[in-house]
C-alpha cells in the first residue's frame, strides 16, 4: 500500500464532514465538495474520476472542477493528509 493510500484510509470521515487524522489528533470540517474528493480519493480514484463524482454533484465546469480538485489536493498535502510528492493523476 502507498503512503497515500495508507494515509487516506486511516482518515475517519463521517456523514456531516467531520474529519479525523488519527495519525495525529487533527481534526477538521470539510464541506460536500472536499467530502466528495475525499470519497473518490480514498476508492483510489485519480482526477478524471473526482471530476465525474463532481459533475453528478455539482452544476459547474469540467475546468472549474478540475482546478478545483487539484487546489484542494494542495490544501490536504499543506496539512499533511496527503505525502508532499502526491500527485492527483
Amino acid at each position: 500500500m502507498s503512503l497515500a493510500a495508507e494515509r487516506l484510509s486511516n482518515l475517519a470521515l463521517s456523514p456531516t464532514g467531520f474529519l479525523f487524522d488519527p495519525r495525529t489528533g487533527t481534526t477538521f470540517t470539510v464541506n460536500p465538495t472536499g467530502a466528495a474528493i475525499l470519497e473518490v480519493l480514498r476508492d483510489g480514484g485519480g482526477l478524471q474520476d473526482v471530476v465525474d463524482r463532481l459533475a453528478d454533484r455539482f452544476a459547474t465546469t469540467r475546468a472549474d472542477l478540475r482546478r478545483d480538485a487539484m487546489e484542494y489536493v494542495r490544501v490536504l498535502r499543506d496539512h499533511d493528509l496527503l505525502p508532499a510528492d502526491f500527485e492527483l493523476e
